[in-house]
């Protein structure tokens, strides 16, 4: 399955002086606010995503409509240094995730998962990285 949609859930977002924040705001659609099951860890100065089956276990974040998909994917693959010509294990991998925008409708959308160990690092209780 693949999407033209992207959930992001930390320095991606809207707001963030960022320049791989400017290139998502420039090339993609902003579709609101929305959420998945997963818990959010702090990893430096950036947050890492683990999915979760818990219902208790929500993040929050945004969804964007990519207008080049593929083209998009693979800049945001090389910001997240992951897929084809990284090393694994890479610290993020990029997965289909179940998100429920703010309507409470359901989409499928591409996001990317921290895929390190988190035994040491702080959890986002919250579920939002923006005032953790």
């Amino acid at each position: 399955m693949t999407s033209d949609l992207l959930f992001v859930y930390g320095t991606l977002m809207r707001g963030f002086d960022h320049p791989m924040a400017k290139l998502l705001s420039v090339n993609a659609d902003f579709l609101g606010e929305a959420h998945c099951r997963g818990r959010l860890y702090l990893v430096k100065h950036y947050p890492g995503l683990l999915a979760s089956d818990d219902p208790a276990d929500i993040v929050h974040g945004e969804l964007f409509r990519l207008r080049a998909r593929e083209a998009m994917l693979r800049e945001f693959d090389m910001y997240e240094a992951c897929g084809d010509g990284f090393p694994p294990p890479t610290e993020y991998v990029r997965e289909m995730l179940k998100v429920t925008h703010a309507d409470g409708s359901a989409s499928e959308a591409w996001t990317y998962l921290y895929n390190w160990p988190v035994t040491n690092l702080p959890r986002i209780a919250s579920g939002r990285f923006l005032g953790h």
